[in-house]
């Protein structure tokens, strides 16, 4: 039997969206992810940062949103950057983009030296990105 925990990290995750073109550009136009693949079937768009993947789910553009104070489920999704100056980037990339609604600027985390801000992306998921303040 294996010791401690059996898994290793994430390998992908999957996210429905109202908006699939949209959401699939503030990954790959906003965020600076490359697209991976498409699947005009279901349909769905495979995005990566070079070490996650995350794939969007097309979903009825009239569908129900996500509440998150009301339902069970994906609260929301946190993304690493690399430095402070990283965050202040990201944040001025989503001030700047289309559809994004920021939720709060970057700021402290529980009194730091840890950063993150918030954002919900063009589908209404909710995105945090955090810097570890190391």
């Amino acid at each position: 039997m294996t010791q401690g925990a059996i898994t290793r990290g994430i390998h992908h995750i999957g996210l429905t969206v109202g908006r699939l073109e949209a959401s699939a550009a503030f990954f790959t136009g906003v965020l600076g992810w490359q697209e991976v693949r498409r699947d005009p079937g279901y349909p769905a768009i495979f995005v990566t940062d070079g070490t996650l993947m995350v794939t969007l789910w097309g979903a009825n553009p009239d569908a129900n949103s996500f509440d998150f104070h009301h339902n069970v489920g994906l609260h929301h999704v946190a993304f690493t950057v690399p430095s402070r100056e990283a965050l202040e980037d990201v944040y001025v990339r989503l001030h700047e983009a289309k559809d994004v609604c920021i939720e709060f600027a970057p700021e402290l985390l529980r009194g730091g030296p840890a950063m993150h801000m918030m954002c919900f992306e063009p589908s209404g998921i909710r995105v945090e990105f955090i810097w570890a303040g190391t």
